[in-house]
């Protein structure tokens, strides 16, 4: 009866560990629900200005980046468009890289886009300053500007 019990709590954990790392979103927050604004607010910007909005999306400590909290943009073959954090990716495309669990997490930004416009993407990434990688969520949203698709974003760390 104990095993039976041990092995039945240990399923749950597996379970309850499982479904928690399959969520399509993080659990609500105020974090979450500002990235989401921004981006929805960013894709709107884009909509309107087309590309000559990264300009905005560059300044530092503006409503589109401020502290940790920065907008990316991918075209649709996965080059980054946009990275003011990290300006050494701009033009480069990380297709195929994967987050310390063994993640694609780029192309899952892509394929999220692809398939639902846009949500929610987790992963494993470090903080700034940091080489152990954390958990990280993104909000992903599609674009369409000056003739070309792709998708902007903004992430937080959930720890």
């Amino acid at each position: 009866m104990i095993k039976a019990l041990t092995v039945c709590a240990a399923l749950a954990g597996v379970i309850v560990t499982s479904s928690v790392r399959a969520q399509d979103a993080p659990p609500p927050s105020d974090q979450a629900r500002r990235v989401e604004d921004l981006v929805n607010r960013a894709a709107a910007l884009i909509d309107q200005k087309g590309r000559a909005a990264f300009d905005e999306f560059r300044k530092r400590d503006s409503q589109w980046w401020s502290g940790n909290t920065y907008l990316f943009a991918y075209d649709d073959h996965l080059n980054v468009l946009l990275n003011p954090a990290f300006p050494k990716r701009e033009g480069t495309n990380p297709h195929g890289e994967k987050d310390a669990r063994g993640k694609m997490f780029h192309d899952e930004f892509l394929k999220k886009v692809q398939t639902s416009q846009a949500g929610w993407v987790d992963y494993m990434f470090p903080k700034p300053g940091q080489t152990e990688p954390s958990h990280k969520w993104s909000y992903v949203k599609g674009f369409k500007a000056d003739g070309m698709t792709g998708l902007i974003g903004a992430g937080f760390f959930a720890e």
